[in-house]
């Protein structure tokens, strides 16, 4: 077995005193970095005005609520008491597929919508400044505004009901989208796009045939994750009157219907895993089949 060479000892020791100094240097920055942090956390919390007696003091009635919107649900009478809970079954399935309709209309308008600007917002393919620049900032403006600030002007311009929960839902969904999107075409293998420009293919038929059979099956993971936000998002955008099934969870809270309120939340609980569960196989599908 051959010997391992070693460093006289002169050599080693500023070599080990360089080592040391770069650990120790390092140990500084993160225990700096984690009192930075410290102190900026206290600050915030005053600014904020955060009272930590006021919240241990408040965090036993919030325990109780839920406590207290859980039916008695007695093993004697089991199905009764589960008929007397789901007493609205049905209506709340009506409202609930109105939820629904306005997270996928919401979501397939706002992709079209993302889909035809996150080429423009692309610096890969779009030379011009001015153009990348107005459509960047589009959907910067989308997806700032919160979708119940939408949801609120749109019932406002046209009253109560799924119109302003869709249009909503699709402006703030175009804005994200749109922005995902442009990222993934920003990283696509520029050959093809270079080998068609060389032909002289138009910019549409290079962004068709060069950029999109590369990209469209992340956009699609996208849209279905896009897609179970807005369901979720749908159902808040109810309590302003933009339709759906939040509309009715909101008045049950209101008006201190527990029972009502946790058969509801039951209920979109449980199609929110539903569709969690259904949209990451389909995406999981999509993008084994993008690494073939």
């Amino acid at each position: 077995m051959r010997a391992v060479p070693t460093l006289p000892p002169a050599q080693i020791a500023p070599l080990a005193q360089a080592y040391a100094e770069a650990v120790a240097a390092k140990r500084r920055w993160m225990i700096g970095g984690i009192g930075l942090l410290i102190v900026l956390s206290l600050l915030s919390g005053w600014a904020g005005q955060v009272d930590l007696v006021k919240f241990w003091n408040g965090l036993p009635r919030f325990v109780s609520y839920f406590h207290d919107i859980l039916p008695r649900l007695r093993l004697e009478t089991f199905f009764a008491d589960l008929g007397e809970w789901f007493w609205n079954f049905d209506g709340w399935l009506a409202l609930l597929w109105d939820t629904l309709l306005i997270a996928y209309v919401g979501t397939l308008s706002g992709a079209v919508a993302g889909f035809c600007l996150c080429f423009l917002a692309s610096a890969n393919l779009t030379r011009s400044g001015l153009l990348r620049f107005t459509a960047r900032r589009t959907l910067e403006f989308c997806r700032t505004v919160p979708e119940i600030v939408f949801a609120l002007m749109f019932v406002y311009a046209f009253g109560f009901g799924p119109m302003p929960g869709v249009l909503a839902i699709a402006i703030h969904t175009a804005g994200a989208l749109g922005k995902q999107f442009s990222e993934v075409v920003e990283n696509v293998n520029m050959q093809p796009v270079e080998g068609l420009t060389a032909t002289g293919a138009t910019y549409v038929e290079t962004v068709r045939f060069g950029v999109v059979p590369q990209v469209v099956s992340n956009f699609v993971s996208y849209m279905l994750l896009r897609f179970e936000i807005n369901v979720r998002g749908a159902t808040v955008l109810g309590f302003v009157g933009a339709g759906g099934i939040g509309k009715e969870l909101i008045s049950s809270i209101r008006q201190f219907y527990y029972a009502d309120v946790s058969a509801i939340l039951v209920i979109v609980i449980g199609t929110v895993f539903l569709i969690d569960w259904l949209t990451e196989i389909l995406r999981h599908k999509l993008l084994s089949l993008d690494g073939r």
